[in-house]
Formats: C-alpha cells, structure tokens, sequence
C-alpha cells in the first residue's frame, strides 16, 4: 500500500481527499497545513507522495516546500491547486512536480496523478540503479 501525504490549508478538502485516497486503496500517512509542517512531516514520515496544494500560510507557499521535500528527501509532489495563471505555473514548473490537478478535482483524475507518478519514480530509481551498477562495473 502507497503512503501519502496530504498538504492543504484547508480542513474540508483534506478531510474529503483523505476518504477519497483510503477508498482508492492508498494509505494517508498524514496532513499538514502550511509549507513548513509539510517539510517537516515528509523529514519524519517519508512518504511515497505528497499531494500539495501551492497557496497556503506560512513562510513559504507550497512550491518553495515542493522544492525542498523534492531536492532533500526525492519525494515526488503532485500539485493540486485552484491557481493557474501563468506565473503560478511557471514557478512550479522550476520544481519539476510529478503532476498540476486544477481543483475542484475529480477522483479519477487524482488516481491517475498517482499512479503515474509513483509509476515513474519507480522507474527512475530502477534506472539510477542501473546506472551505478555499470559504474561500479567500469
């Protein structure tokens, strides 16, 4: 079973997407709500996914804690947020997130979002395995 993380400032939606992702068959490992409890619950929990939403309280909005949980821990982030001007997107895409859901979201479009992005690490980290494993050989 995935573990995931859900990062939203408000109650209602990560109360209704913890339901959503339990009957999906994902395990919700947690629920922050600001940038900076996001990074810090992803430190002790390490979960395989994070679910983030981009505007919410704190010193730092859900991109910069994206970025942080993404270079520090290589944990994949999927965006799920109401915001998509061009400048919103543009900022996220520098954190290259493993997906951008506009809300209101439907269920299926957030499994899908999951499944590939957990889909990808695991080929990633299967290719940086390789990898090392010719470099050792050479």
């Amino acid at each position: 079973m995935h573990r995931i993380m859900v990062v939203d400032d408000e109650v209602i939606i990560t109360a209704q997407l913890e339901r959503r992702l339990s009957y999906m068959g994902y395990e919700v490992v947690g629920r922050a709500n600001s940038g900076e409890k996001s990074v810090a619950m992803a430190r002790s929990l390490k979960p395989d996914l994070v679910l983030m939403d981009i505007v919410m309280p704190g010193e730092f909005d859900g991109i910069e804690a994206a970025r942080v949980i993404r270079e520090d821990m290589d944990i994949p982030v999927i965006f799920m947020t109401a915001y998509s001007d061009d400048e919103c997107i543009s900022r996220a895409k520098k954190v290259r997130p493993s997906g951008y859901i506009l809300k209101p979201f439907h269920e299926g479009e957030v499994h899908a979002a999951i499944e590939v992005a957990l889909h990808n690490r695991k080929e990633e980290r299967s290719f940086k395995s390789e990898i090392e494993g010719f470099r050792l050989t050479v």
